[in-house]
């Protein structure tokens, strides 16, 4: 029904296609110009409005470099409540940093995490805070064409693919789909980890990549649960209920993993990037405490847990675990990737220059 009444916006998704097909016609005919920068910019981004695992790629990608290289992120640091550039510290929360960059920082704290809303500023900015800094992961950039990245990594829903969808604010493309001729790589991501090679074939015959552009295919992989607050592994055991605590775009893979894992569990869902408040919290507590299963845990998604590890004193006396998500490569492309990203680190001169 949701799809069908958004099929009648198709008239406002032109006009929305045209303003954006404008605006890149302005940069692509340079009458608009990106800044370069002589730096390892690397942006991770899609076409359309969250659910393709941009997070979990950064977080891919920070693992592979770090002890190689000084490593920073740099995002918009969306629904939080400061304004300007931020480097994340020891005392930092979601409210002031933004969900995404808060789950990174606490994951990777040796590293620079910082915000900005404007790219072009935050990059110098950044460099000239942590002047050590050898490369910078751009998260959710693509879009941001004032930028101009060095390595563009498109990410697209194996079940929703770009090529299948529409413009806002019928379908959920925020960019004509041939921007995607502008990524470098591209990655197919929430696959089974069964797919056939006839699947993956008619997946590249749809996208059509260009004969510069690399293709891979990537699936969830999910680890066990951790303690929101101690870290403590869990174990999910077919006994145990799960209240699944989540403000994420498409909490559908999580559903298939609980489906396979545990007898029961029910869903207290959020819009995503929900700002949680001491409202939620109490009503989070009252429904996991109406479940009359002895075994229960409350489980959620890194970037809700970002957002609920404030509410400690409220939450410390109730199992709240998170699942921890990641990408695992298919056909054996792990290694073939990560080389693309080396070799295109190794590449650039040590200095930071910028070209207008």
């Amino acid at each position: 029904m949701r799809k069908k009444f958004r099929r009648i916006l198709i008239p406002f998704s032109f006009i929305y296609g045209g303003i954006v097909w404008a605006r890149n016609q302005l940069f692509d005919k340079k009458i608009w110009r990106s800044a370069t920068f002589n730096f390892p910019l690397i942006c991770i981004g899609n076409l359309s409005v969250g659910g393709t695992g941009k997070t979990p790629m950064v977080e891919y990608i920070i693992q592979l470099l770090i002890g190689k290289y000084k490593v920073a992120t740099l995002s918009r640091g969306y629904k939080r409540k400061t304004k300007g550039f931020v480097v994340a510290k020891q005392n930092s929360t979601a409210v002031g940093i933004g969900d995404e960059p808060m789950q990174i920082h606490k994951k990777f704290p040796e590293i620079a995490v910082a915000v900005a809303e404007e790219r072009i500023l935050g990059i110098p900015s950044l460099l000239n805070e942590r002047p050590e800094t050898e490369v910078i992961l751009l998260d959710d950039a693509f879009q941001h064409r004032v930028v101009k990245a060095g390595l563009n990594i498109l990410l697209t829903d194996y079940n929703h693919l770009y090529s299948r969808d529409l413009l806002l604010p019928a379908g959920d493309l925020r960019d004509n789909k041939n921007s995607s001729k502008r990524a470098d790589i591209i990655v197919v991501t929430k696959c089974d980890l069964n797919l056939s090679t006839e699947s993956k074939e008619k997946v590249i015959n749809e996208l059509k990549p260009l004969e510069h552009q690399r293709i891979y295919f990537a699936g969830i992989q999910y680890k066990s649960p951790s303690h929101l607050f101690t870290r403590e592994k869990y174990v999910l055991e077919p006994g145990c209920h799960v209240l699944l605590v989540c403000g994420i775009a498409n909490p559908q893979p999580i559903k298939e993993f609980l489906d396979i894992y545990v007898s029961s569990y029910e869903i207290l869902k959020f819009n995503d990037h929900h700002t949680f408040n001491e409202s939620d919290v109490k009503d989070i507590k009252s429904r996991f405490l109406k479940i009359k299963n002895e075994k229960k845990i409350i489980l959620t998604t890194g970037k809700d847990g970002a957002r609920l590890v404030e509410f400690e004193n409220d939450l410390k006396q109730i199992p709240v675990y998170v699942l921890p998500m990641s990408h695992q490569f298919l056909f054996g492309m792990a290694s073939h990737f990560e080389k693309n990203i080396l070799e295109f680190i190794s590449s650039f001169a040590d200095n930071t220059s910028i070209i207008l």
